[in-house]
């Protein structure tokens, strides 16, 4: 509700600011009508409500536009000031214009203007004292005090100003960098799962390549066992295509080192990493349930990547005594991981910034598949993936 109505005033400053001096204005046609003539400081001529009404506009019009020209509606206000002193018209309430424009320049502009326009003001006090008052050293100090005052009350909003709009760049730098962040985060995590792509691939073409050998030296002498190698070089090809286009989507880094290329791990290897993560002290829970179907090397990858990260994070932040438990479901279509663990949840410190769940949902959305990771309510926290398969992904 508030935030509606600061971003209500914002668009009608200028309603805004014209509503508020309604008191002033007010003030002044009260003062003019309470009288109808108004004398000069001799006493000789008198001044009408007329020119007293005209002269209140003056004084408060300016003022609308005392946020946007501070400086330029104090000075129309000081002259007309100026000149009511000079024609020999007294002081009038209105005149407290002259000291809303100077709490204006004091709380929007630098402290030399600020002190400019403490001087006016105090210059003008001086001058109607020097025509109203005999003793002005002795009445001088009280009015002085008064300006003083809304003009150290003016210093105090502009520092205040200019410290919310200091914490609200660093806020903003701040998110900018934290954005940078997780597209470096981002970049260099497409650039480690290009490379094991790029070893599926290779391991792959590898597979196509002894296949091919073997049916050439069996088409012979065994057909048969030909022909199965030969289904199995196409099969192997399409599943090679298929990883070397999502390789071709994710950009492999070119200058970066390449190393032997060898099968990276997969379902095969889940059990492995289960009993490496107990033998690091955590106890895992580990189950499957239903029939596991034929899942492609770079699918498998994923699976195998999302579970030792999600291990990861619970070594790391979990805290003592915790515990986790894995679960993989086969679907006819798809694999659901679910890694949930008992330790600290939402109060754990994330000291890598979420980069290790960048780098999940990098993964999963290449196979077209969602990731969920939140903390558990009562504590914990649970990672959730769905990734499909097949034909589906």
């Amino acid at each position: 509700m508030f935030g509606r109505l600061r971003a209500w005033k914002r668009r009608h400053s200028l309603l805004v600011d014209t509503l508020a001096l309604t008191p002033l204005a007010m003030l002044g046609l009260l003062s003019t009508l309470s009288a109808s003539s108004y004398a000069d400081l001799s006493g000789r001529d008198r001044f009408g409500p007329v020119v007293l009404l005209l002269l209140s506009a003056m004084l408060v019009v300016p003022l609308i536009w005392r946020r946007k020209y501070p400086v330029v509606a104090f000075a129309i206000v000081a002259l007309v000031c100026f000149v009511q002193w000079a024609v020999g018209i007294a002081v009038l309430p209105v005149n407290l214009a002259v000291l809303v424009a100077m709490y204006g320049v004091a709380a929007r502009r630098p402290l030399k203007w600020a002190i400019a326009a403490a001087v006016v003001a105090e210059i003008g006090i001086f001058l109607s004292l020097v025509r109203t008052s005999a003793d002005v050293l002795n009445n001088w100090p009280g009015p002085t005090v008064f300006v003083v005052a809304i003009w150290i009350s003016g210093i105090y909003v502009n520092m205040r100003q200019r410290y919310v709009e200091s914490l609200l760049e660093r806020a903003e730098r701040a998110e900018r960098e934290r954005d940078q962040q997780a597209r470096i985060a981002a970049a260099a995590e497409r650039t480690r799962i290009a490379r094991e792509l790029h070893d599926v691939v290779a391991h792959n073409v590898s597979v196509m390549v002894v296949q091919a050998d073997g049916a050439g030296y069996a088409i012979d002498t065994d057909p048969e066992q030909a022909r199965r190698a030969v289904q199995a070089v196409s099969s192997t090809g399409r599943q090679a295509l298929a990883e070397m286009r999502r390789l071709v989507g994710v950009l492999r880094d070119d200058h970066a080192s390449g190393g032997e290329y060898a099968p990276q791990p997969g379902l095969e290897q889940l059990a492995d990493l289960i009993d490496q993560v107990r033998a690091s002290g955590l106890p895992v829970d580990f189950t499957r349930s239903g029939p596991q179907p034929e899942v492609p090397d770079g699918e498998q990858l994923v699976i195998y990547r999302i579970i030792q990260e999600a291990l990861t994070n619970t070594l790391k932040h979990g805290g003592p005594g915790v515990s986790a438990s894995v679960q993989v479901e086969y679907g006819a279509h798809d694999v659901t991981l679910t890694v949930a663990d008992d330790g600290r949840g939402a109060s754990a410190a994330r000291a890598d910034d979420g980069h290790g769940l960048i780098g999940m949902r990098e993964r999963v959305g290449m196979y077209g598949g969602t990731v969920h990771a939140a903390p558990r309510p009562g504590g914990g926290f649970r990672v959730t993936a769905r990734l499909p398969i097949g034909q589906t992904a």
